[in-house]
């Protein structure tokens, strides 16, 4: 039976947190399946939304999947260290979680539907975990850019807390933040599951559908 340090379910406190560094993580010019710029700033006209549902490989794969979608990068965000490398993260000791930046076209996918992928795609249950992957960086968030996205977001988990509660699940644990700084991952997580098709996936949902809108 494995055991999992009580450490790497706690977020860690501002004298706990690993320095990190004054560098940024280079990013590469184009998304490996969309095509576009994954830095930012993205072009006038495309929005910006930030999810973190569980690993990011296969949570990126959800939203680049999906019509509207102009592009995503997968990062770290919520936490005490800047720019950090992705070991620095998984030893629980930067409090960043594994996140997905998503640039979408307004026009052509409301933010709704991307709350739905959202809500759908992962167990918004299970604190600081998700399935066999546990720990902070595994925290189910919702990072809000504005006021309005705020607003969607807990309308969507007030709607959707009844359904799981009906279906045997417990209390939603996710974070509903304003957008904090995004950190780039390395450049082989970016669209990992594109790149190796047979890895790993550790995302599951609950079969219970969020009862949000679904288009612009």
């Amino acid at each position: 039976m494995w055991t999992v340090s009580p450490a790497k379910l706690r977020l860690p406190r501002p004298d706990e947190a690993l320095p990190g560094r004054a560098a940024t993580m280079p990013v590469a010019p184009s998304h490996a399946v969309l095509g576009n710029p994954m830095a930012r700033p993205f072009p006038a006209g495309i929005a910006t939304a930030m999810f973190g549902l569980g690993c990011f490989w296969g949570a990126e794969r959800k939203f680049w999947q999906t019509a509207g979608v102009w592009t995503t990068a997968v990062g770290y965000a919520g936490g005490l260290t800047p720019n950090p490398t992705y070991e620095e993260v998984c030893s629980g000791k930067t409090g960043h979680n594994e996140v997905v930046l998503v640039g979408f076209d307004p026009t052509r996918v409301g933010y709704e539907r991307l709350l739905q992928v959202f809500w759908d795609s992962h167990d918004p249950t299970q604190g600081m975990r998700q399935g066999n992957d546990v720990g902070t960086q595994y925290r189910s968030g919702i990072y809000v850019f504005d006021a309005a996205q705020r607003a969607a977001a807990e309308a969507a988990r007030a709607a959707f807390a009844p359904r799981l509660a009906d279906a045997g699940y417990g209390p939603i644990t996710t974070e509903i933040v304003d957008a904090p700084a995004f950190y780039y991952a390395e450049d082989y997580h970016q669209q990992y599951l594109h790149k190796n098709p047979r890895g790993y996936c550790g995302l599951g949902g609950t079969g219970v559908s969020c009862p949000i809108g679904t288009g612009a």
